[in-house]
């Protein structure tokens, strides 16, 4: 079974660790690649410096609150670049203002979610995202991040 790789821009450590206990409860041939900031978001997803060898993922966690370039601004630019714009992009993000709902959306996320408190509310909603973007939608595929092609990841799951 093929690994599937998750990237996480999330500067708070503890929702990373979160997230890899809850994606290993949930059971998903996962690989979870984390980052501190936008800016060194933009640099794992372009494969610049310390991240040419990252790999391209397949679906991405992204916070809105972040040092050095926010969620909106990394966001904004994933969608501006014709390399990057078809990986599906999950806020995952402490915020329910309105404003920044309304944003998100119009930059082209492809959901909005807000964190829950308590850990067993927080495992349950990443079995929740799991379970539906990678079993249940069907997402582009990278072949070695040149291209996208029109694999499915029911062949991961298989």
């Amino acid at each position: 079974m093929e690994t599937l790789d998750i990237f996480m821009a999330e500067d708070n450590s503890a929702d990373v660790r979160l997230t890899e206990i809850a994606l290993q409860r949930a059971e998903a041939p996962v690989r979870l690649s984390s980052v501190e900031n936008g800016l060194e978001a933009m640099q794992f997803l372009r494969r610049e410096g310390a991240y040419a060898d990252a790999p391209r993922p397949h679906l991405m966690l992204l916070d809105l609150r972040m040092p050095k370039k926010d969620g909106h601004e990394v966001l904004a630019e994933m969608k501006a670049d014709d390399h990057l714009r078809s990986i599906p992009v999950v806020v995952f993000t402490s915020s329910s203002a309105a404003a920044d709902v309304a944003s998100a959306y119009a930059l082209h996320a492809n959901c909005y979610v807000i964190k829950p408190m308590g850990l067993d509310a927080y495992v349950d909603l990443m079995r929740t995202i799991a379970g539906f973007w990678l079993r249940t939608a069907v997402l582009p595929v990278s072949d070695g991040g040149k291209t996208d092609d029109d694999l499915t990841l029911s062949s991961f799951l298989a």
